[in-house]
């Protein structure tokens, strides 16, 4: 008996033994292994980024060596945008080291890819008419999940001036292990950092003299949420520049924008503003005897636009560089830079100043007001004018002058001068300046059918959402409406429409004869009818049970609705419905109802909604304004047979 458990000892003995060490060599085989990630990091992540360290040295003013190595376990299909094997360069990145490895969940490598095997392509896209820019990259398709990749890249430089950001959290739905960032600069140059949003975040700063080192570990993934805040807003990112600097060979020196305006100007602005004589004497032509600069402006404007069309060029100094003016003039295109540059040039010579500007476009952001570095993926044109400064945007062929629409409005932007750089805001189209008004004419038959006319004005970025409707065929303006606007009316025909672009007041307004069968329902007598015909709001903003982000409401708008009902013969209103009206920090909204007399009913419709950012506790109250907006948008009325 005693032998029997002694032998069962030992068997257990060497089968634990045998355990142990085969999770040893496992684990020292198979560190790509998913299953080593805290579960916590899984938590609402698509992908977990296991380690990613950027280490930059700066060993001249005009020589950079930036070393990356990215390991990040991909956990489904949409975490492959976390997991591109991908590398920029142009004739000023020299690409030294390139590798990528493909790891299954067990940490097994599965393909295994060195720099000869990476595609090589441009980096832009058709529209653009020459560029060096070209990327390296890997097609992979992922067999299984998760999986992980390992990637890694080196490159020189002689561009200092780009010296890589850190965004340590890489967006929403990644889980993070390790992100470190690190800057050698042995030479000691004049560094200068900006540390926007680090409170709150597990980041350790081991910086030495000089030398830059953070670091981020163990951070849970971020997800986003509805009307909130801009990443950029909240999550932590480093930004470093050195006072010194170079740009495809051009040194600079600057440590604030007015010294980096000055560079701007003199090095990437000046003398490209070359006319020949017999343009010049054209446009002085058209504005003779006009006195109002502005007035001359718009004429020039209108030169401009008509005689270009906006196409990519990212050649130049980096891409940073415009087009010499009499080269868009021959051409007849050129990208922001060169068309902005070319209509600076233009009025100079009707002696109306501007100031070429760089500024964020598309998704809102500033410039740094207080970190001069390069900065801005877009130019448009500022004419100062007592006070009241006028924008340009030279990129488009139909854009009103002196309106940017949600492009480019209220932000901070650079103004290049002679003089040095200043930062400005463009203008903001904000609540009651954007404005749609909606009136019209309903006329309901006895079988539920509708016929309508309706007129429709819209201005600030209301006008923005629809001038562009003009440029439409018939037919796909007729398929917008039907699929956009008004998608919730079935059988809506559109039978005839006429657009009017007022550029001058920039107003946009829409006459429309339309008819929608079987509108109503009718049934036995009862006949039951929407009144909101044309313009429903049943936008209510998602449930989140604990709210992290504030609230912010980026524009706001107006609407008013005034629509006259004539009821179908042979029927009557028996009961008028109530006023309806809510009033709130987020904005005001009131509908209500007349009968002038027996045959008509007139509905009447006021909404406000008013830009701001709010406390997340908000939220909740305004998600129950907007329920409330969109069950009063659906009110009936009942109409009763005589």
């Amino acid at each position: 008996m005693q032998k029997k458990c002694n032998m069962k000892k030992f068997i257990n003995l060497l089968g634990l033994f045998f355990f142990l060490f085969t999770v040893s060599v496992f684990s020292q085989k198979s560190e790509y292994s998913s299953f080593l990630i805290p579960s916590g990091l899984k938590e609402d992540a698509n992908a977990v980024i296991r380690s990613h360290s950027t280490e930059i040295t700066i060993n001249a003013v005009d020589k950079m060596t930036v070393y990356q190595k990215k390991v990040v376990t991909v956990l489904n299909k949409l975490g492959n945008v976390d997991a591109k094997i991908i590398k920029g360069y142009d004739n000023d990145i020299k690409i030294t080291k390139l590798s990528a490895r493909i790891y299954d969940a067990l940490g097994n490598e599965i393909k295994k890819y060195s720099k000869r095997k990476f595609l090589d392509v441009s980096a832009v896209a058709g529209g653009t008419l020459y560029s060096d820019s070209r990327v390296k990259y890997i097609d992979y398709t992922p067999v299984s999940y998760p999986y992980t990749l390992v990637f890694e890249s080196e490159y020189n430089t002689s561009s200092t001036g780009f010296i890589p950001i850190w965004f340590p959290t890489n967006g929403y739905y990644v889980g993070i292990e390790k992100s470190e960032y690190k800057l050698n600069n042995p030479l000691n140059l004049g560094v200068r950092t900006k540390k926007d949003s680090f409170t709150n975040y597990p980041i350790k700063e081991l910086s030495s003299g000089n030398n830059l080192h953070f670091k981020l570990e163990n951070m849970e993934a971020i997800k986003p949420e509805a009307s909130s805040i801009s990443s950029i807003e909240f999550m932590p990112y480093l930004k470093v520049a050195t006072n010194n600097f170079s740009l495809k060979g051009i040194k600079g020196s600057a440590s604030n924008w007015k010294e980096f305006g000055k560079w701007e100007n003199d090095y990437l602005i000046s003398g490209r503003d070359i006319l020949d004589v017999t343009t010049k004497s054209k446009i002085k032509k058209l504005v003779e005897g006009i006195e109002d600069p502005i007035e001359r402006a718009k004429i020039v404007y209108e030169f401009m636009q008509n005689k270009t069309r906006y196409i990519s060029v990212q050649v130049g100094i980096g891409g940073w560089e415009p087009i010499a003016a009499n080269q868009v003039d021959k051409l007849g295109y050129g990208d922001c830079k060169g068309l902005t540059n070319y209509t600076k040039a233009l009025l100079d010579v009707v002696n109306v100043p501007s100031y070429y500007t760089l500024v964020y476009a598309k998704e809102k952001r500033d410039i740094d007001k207080d970190f001069a570095t390069f900065e801005g993926n877009h130019a448009i044109l500022n004419i100062p004018n007592n006070g009241e400064d006028v924008w340009l945007e030279c990129t488009s062929q139909t854009i009103p002058f002196g309106f940017l629409g949600d492009f480019t409005d209220d932000r901070n932007v650079l103004v290049v001068t002679p003089n040095g750089g200043i930062i400005k805001r463009t203008p903001a189209y904000l609540n009651e300046t954007n404005l749609q008004i909606t009136s019209g004419a309903v006329q309901l038959d006895d079988k539920g059918n509708v016929k309508a006319t309706l007129k429709r004005i819209s201005k600030g970025i209301q006008y923005d959402d629809k001038y562009g409707y003009e440029t439409l065929s018939k037919e796909d303006l007729i398929k917008h409406y039907k699929s956009n606007d008004w998608s919730y009316n079935n059988n809506l025909e559109i039978n005839s429409v006429s657009l009017n672009n007022d550029k001058e007041h920039v107003v946009f307004t829409e006459d429309l004869e339309m008819s929608i069968k079987n509108y109503a329902a009718v049934n036995q007598g009862e006949y039951l009818f929407r009144v909101n015909v044309f313009n429903r709001m049943s936008y209510v903003p998602k449930r989140y049970r604990t709210r992290k982000l504030p609230l912010k409401i980026s524009r706001g708008y107006k609407d008013v609705d005034e629509l006259t009902i004539k009821i179908p013969e042979g029927y009557a209103l028996e009961m008028l419905p109530e006023t309806k009206e809510l009033s709130t920090k987020f904005g005001n909204y009131k509908i209500t109802f007349e009968k002038p007399d027996d045959t008509t009913l007139k509905y009447t419709k006021e909404l406000l909604i008013k830009a701001g950012t709010y406390t997340k506790e908000d939220y909740k109250t305004y998600r129950s304004f907007r329920r409330s907006i969109a069950r009063y948008e659906n009110t009936r009325i009942a109409l009763i047979k005589k």
